[in-house]
């Protein structure tokens, strides 16, 4: 039995559209989820308790991610454990590979090529995704997908998870690179942000996690992956980039100063993008 936590904080918009593509699909037989609603003020809990018996749904008043990924654990009792976020798309055959993947025994740790939907971007938007599609963070699905899979060897390797901002890092950091594997024909659609104040503000989070784990736990750092500067260096050679890489490292430098700076004020940790979740996708509805 494959068993997915999916931690959801107001996500009535989307979350039907994530459910809908385990529950619907025949080759859901043997697929079981938690939805764990934590702090919502929305109608994700009635939206997710229309997919049935298969879903089961928890309510928390604690909004708070890492918190609903402990309760979901706490309820989920079988392996591969799978931890998707509720504004993401993954199949039921997708689901399926990177179980398979982990049946192998020689890595723990899995998760999916992340698919960027641009659609409704702006042209800002796409300049900068398209040079991080170059780049090797890229290639590394667990921290880019908004999914990943643990063997039950792997979900040993931590205790609960910390109150972190990049749990998902946080996990990766658990594993050499040999011992975690990326499925690139396996792939997850993305809804990434569709402004620049909103990237800017997701990416403040995404540097603000990193400093997190990197003063909490300074030894998960020799489980790194490749770095992206010497890529980035790298495309310099490509004159039609520049403009790419100038948007790309501009986004990342006002970002890193921004979570430098909110650290150091006590600034609210979580920020969240709404315009991926504004309008929801035509599928969203079961």
């Amino acid at each position: 039995m494959i068993s997915i936590v999916v931690p959801a904080h107001n996500e009535s918009s989307v979350i039907g559209r994530t459910l809908n593509q385990w529950i619907a699909d025949p080759a859901s037989d043997g697929i079981s989820a938690v939805v764990v609603c934590n702090g919502c003020t929305d109608d994700t809990a009635m939206v997710a308790r229309t997919f049935g018996p298969t879903v089961e749904v928890v309510e928390t008043e604690i909004a708070s991610k890492t918190h609903a990924l402990n309760l979901g654990d706490q309820i989920s009792g079988t392996f591969p454990r799978f931890y998707v976020d509720a504004d993401i798309v993954i199949s039921a055959d997708a689901i399926r590979a990177l179980a398979k993947r982990l049946e192998r025994g020689d890595v723990l740790a899995v998760a999916p090529m992340a698919d960027i939907d641009l659609a409704g971007c702006s042209w800002l938007i796409r300049k900068y995704y398209d040079i991080r599609a170059r780049l090797p963070s890229s290639r590394e699905g667990i921290g880019g997908s908004g999914v990943y899979a643990l063997s039950e060897a792997g979900r040993r390797r931590f205790g609960p998870f910390p109150d972190v901002v990049a749990d998902d890092t946080f996990v990766r950091l658990q594993f050499k690179p040999s011992e975690r594997a990326t499925l690139p024909d396996v792939v997850s659609k993305v809804f990434p942000p569709r402004t620049v104040p909103q990237l800017i503000a997701v990416r403040t989070r995404a540097h603000r996690g990193t400093f997190e784990l990197a003063r909490r736990f300074p030894e998960l750092s020799t489980n790194n992956g490749e770095s992206n500067n010497r890529s980035l260096v790298t495309l310099l050679a490509e004159p039609r980039l520049w403009l790419g890489l100038m948007i790309y490292c501009s986004i990342n430098f006002v970002a890193r100063r921004r979570a430098t700076r909110s650290a150091r004020d006590g600034a609210p940790r979580w920020q969240r993008d709404e315009t991926s979740r504004a309008v929801p996708s035509a599928d969203s509805a079961k």
